[in-house]
């Protein structure tokens, strides 16, 4: 690869970082799953490189494949015996991490590509045309995802009242870092 190539490639990576490690925690639910699932897809999108004309679509399509592959490795359906005592929910006094708990948990609930077209169309802010190119389906499919993946959101939230507007998504996926 040409040095600037190589150079282009380290400052898509540097900017991107945070979105796909995110997009990859939102698809599978734990961190180190989604930095493996990042890091395979950049590994294979090195490459690539030279020859995408869309490396961001690529690259999402990348991570969330990988992410929902990493979550079907045998490994992960193994348990530990820490899983078996039970979590004590612990309230917070500002309620913000309680809130991102129960937001966290809702999302649990959401089938793995609802939840991914969820997260691409308004957590990453895609285009209904964008997102379906990640997930690989039709736009019409996405839309779909979308409205079921927000009907089965707004369902397992039930009544419960989450202020989602005015803060940015960032300061719940951090929580559970």
């Amino acid at each position: 690869m040409r040095a600037e190539d190589e150079q282009a490639f380290r400052e898509f990576v540097t900017s991107q970082m945070a979105a796909l490690r995110k997009l990859a925690y939102m698809t599978c639910g734990d961190w180190h799953a989604a930095e493996d699932a990042v890091a395979n897809a950049l590994v294979k999108l090195y490459p690539r490189w030279r020859k995408l004309d869309r490396p961001d679509l690529y690259v999402k399509t990348m991570v969330y494949r990988a992410a929902v592959d990493e979550t079907r490795r045998p490994w992960r359906r193994e348990r530990s015996a820490g899983d078996a005592v039970p979590e004590i929910a612990l309230g917070d006094p500002a309620g913000a991490t309680d809130e991102r708990m129960r937001l966290r948990a809702a999302l649990d609930a959401v089938p793995a590509r609802q939840r991914a077209a969820v997260v691409l169309r308004h957590y990453l802010d895609l285009s209904l045309e964008d997102t379906a190119g990640v997930l690989g389906c039709t736009v019409g499919t996405a839309k779909s995802q979308v409205s079921r993946g927000l009907a089965k959101l707004r369902e397992s939230l039930g009544g419960e009242h989450i202020e989602l507007t005015g803060k940015p998504m960032e300061e719940w996926t951090n929580a559970v870092a």
